[in-house]
């Protein structure tokens, strides 16, 4: 018994005229054809009663394609300016980064400048000064002389009459006005609260000074402390100005305010 075979069609078999495919697509074309054909006959009556239309049309065409033209270019240069605000921001912040590093490496580079330790004086420069025995001008010239020593420039000793508490004038280091008194009392006279408002009075106001200290070969009591911390002034009694003598302490102008007294 043989088993029968099942035929296939062939892959390349053609398809078979469909009628009612056909005949929908006839009769949609027809429709569209109709739907156009109104359209246009409505539009050509519409033109024939009012031929301003035409014009009209026309206008509004031409305005159309002009509108998109101008659209398009206004797009196009709206991107361009994009791109333009875009590297002038890149370019702002990368100066904006290189003023910023600059401006940093400067203010380290004062930083540094104003923190370096003031060198001491050597063995040849210490001043061994028995101040007790010098006249009153003598030892306004002697600080005058120990400012300058520590770098100090633009020392003037000008204390006299009429100098209003001033007694040396000098700029610091690092720029600043400094005005000192010099006051030349013994062991038992202790410089008063008076001689620093009469002093305070004027080094500010009068003398300008960045830096006011007044230098004793004595010592100052308690009121005249309060008085000096209050005003900012800085106070050097007989060991301090030893210690500034030496080089082993600290300038009038080294002397943060907040200490008050110097010693």
């Amino acid at each position: 018994m043989t088993t029968p075979t099942r035929r296939t069609a062939p892959a390349n078999r053609r398809r078979g005229f469909d009628l009612r495919t056909t005949a929908l697509f006839f009769v949609l074309l027809a429709m569209v054809v109709s739907m156009v054909g109104f359209a246009v006959h409505t539009v050509a009556g519409a033109l024939e009663r009012r031929p301003a239309w035409v014009f009209v049309l026309v206008v509004v065409a031409v305005a159309g394609v002009v509108g998109s033209l101008r659209l398009r270019r206004r797009w196009h240069v709206a991107s361009a300016a994009r791109r333009a605000a875009g590297a002038l921001d890149r370019a702002a912040r990368e100066a904006a980064a290189c003023l910023e590093a600059e401006a940093e490496a400067r203010a380290g580079a004062e930083t540094e400048a104003l923190t370096v330790p003031r060198p001491r004086p050597a063995a040849d420069d210490t001043v061994d000064a028995d101040y007790d025995a010098l006249t009153p001008e003598e030892f306004e010239e002697a600080v005058a002389a120990l400012c300058e020593r520590d770098g100090c420039t633009a020392v003037e000793v000008v204390g006299g009459a009429g100098d209003l508490g001033a007694d040396v004038v000098a700029a610091a280091p690092d720029g600043s006005r400094i005005v000192i008194q010099c006051k030349q009392y013994g062991a038992s006279h202790r410089v008063g609260s008076q001689d620093l408002q009469r002093f305070g009075g004027t080094c500010f106001t009068v003398h300008e000074a960045d830096v006011a200290a007044l230098v004793t070969t004595s010592d100052f009591t308690a009121p005249a402390l309060e008085y000096a911390e209050q005003c900012g002034i800085v106070c050097v009694d007989g060991e301090a100005l030893r210690s500034w003598t030496e080089g082993t302490g600290p300038c009038p102008w080294e002397v943060p305010l907040t200490e008050g007294a110097a010693g």
